[in-house]
């Protein structure tokens, strides 16, 4: 599983090239976007597990993007073969616990296989390498917020640690990479995002909030509802990445990015019933297991480093949110009429 190292060819009038695994999920496609805006050559690597080609209506029109339906867990030579790349983003893996626990195998094997031969990727092109980790493997925090010299509080046997483990272990192999003088990589731990292109069905507590709200069903909160989280729009978070992806200088250590806004799950509910303008009430439920209690990033570190802060704040993210969920809703009611 080893890519095959090669060497570059030097063609000097060609458009910078990036390689964005996992490219058609909700914080990929926006990334594969973002990259053509700015000018580069995009190739999207992608199984389409849990990613979308809808997501990729926009890119798929540019004649500057390829996309390859492929899965990191198996060999890449033979897919990428004869491609140059300039800059590698491993965004590869579900995120959230619906997703990643169908399947926790290839879960873990996505983020440790899949970051191994990624890096050989960006090894053999001479390539700049970014690793998606999250604020999971903090786990449930016991220092408050989490600065990146946090060692974390997770339970390694548990049904999350598919997810976390894998990318404590992803982080692992990034920073012996490092260590070894195999190239230049970043990690950027992603806190909770939100925005257009998320999936009504993935689990995750704004989309199926939004739903919820929209459907006029009772809105799920899962525990007593004083579990905090901190919500990042996803401009904001994509923005950071190609910050941190794009520095100058080398980047020691993990990087935080997320919004340091902090709210309750509670209060979360009551915004998104504000902005659906929904009857919609609260139900509760089980909290599940290892279900963190407090979420909120100290950025201290991207603010220093990148310059970084998100600029969107819940109310517009919010609403931008609801608007898309509205419309796409819309034009599948138009396409099921039609069929």
């Amino acid at each position: 599983m080893r890519a095959t190292a090669r060497p570059r060819v030097a063609v000097l009038d060609r458009p910078r090239a990036a390689l964005v695994a996992g490219g058609a999920g909700f914080l990929g496609s926006h990334l594969c976007d973002r990259l053509l805006d700015e000018g580069w050559r995009v190739t999207c690597l992608d199984n389409l597990l849990t990613g979308s080609l809808s997501n990729l209506a926009e890119a798929l029109r540019d004649p500057r993007f390829d996309f390859l339906r492929g899965d990191v867990t198996e060999p890449l030579d033979g897919l990428l073969y004869g491609r140059l790349f300039d800059r590698v983003y491993n965004l590869a893996c579900a995120a959230s616990p619906p997703l990643y626990q169908a399947d926790p195998e290839h879960t873990l094997l996505t983020s440790v296989v899949g970051t191994k031969q990624l890096l050989d990727v960006a090894r053999a092109n001479g390539a700049r390498f970014l690793q998606a980790s999250t604020s999971e493997v903090y786990g449930d925090p016991m220092v408050h917020p989490q600065p990146e010299s946090y060692w974390g509080h997770v339970n390694a046997t548990g049904p999350r640690a598919c997810y976390d483990e894998g990318k404590r272990c992803a982080e692992t192999l990034v920073f012996d990479y490092l260590r070894a003088g195999r190239g230049d990589a970043r990690v950027a731990r992603i806190f909770n995002t939100y925005g257009p292109r998320m999936s009504a069905a993935d689990g995750r507590v704004v989309s199926t909030m939004i739903a919820q709200a929209l459907a006029g069903e009772d809105l799920t909160i899962f525990g007593d509802g004083t579990q905090t989280r901190s919500f990042c729009y996803v401009d904001d978070l994509i923005r950071g990445l190609m910050a941190l992806m794009e520095c100058a200088e080398p980047i020691d250590g993990a990087v935080n990015l997320g919004n340091p806004d902090e709210f309750t799950v509670a209060e979360l509910a009551e915004r998104v019933i504000l902005a659906t303008g929904s009857r919609s009430r609260t139900v509760s439920k089980r909290l599940p297991v290892d279900d963190p209690k407090r979420r909120r990033p100290d950025i201290s570190r991207a603010t220093e480093v990148l310059g970084w802060r998100p600029e969107t704040d819940l109310e517009t993210g919010l609403s931008a949110t609801v608007a898309w969920f509205r419309r796409t809703s819309a034009v599948a009611d138009a396409q099921a009429e039609m069929a």
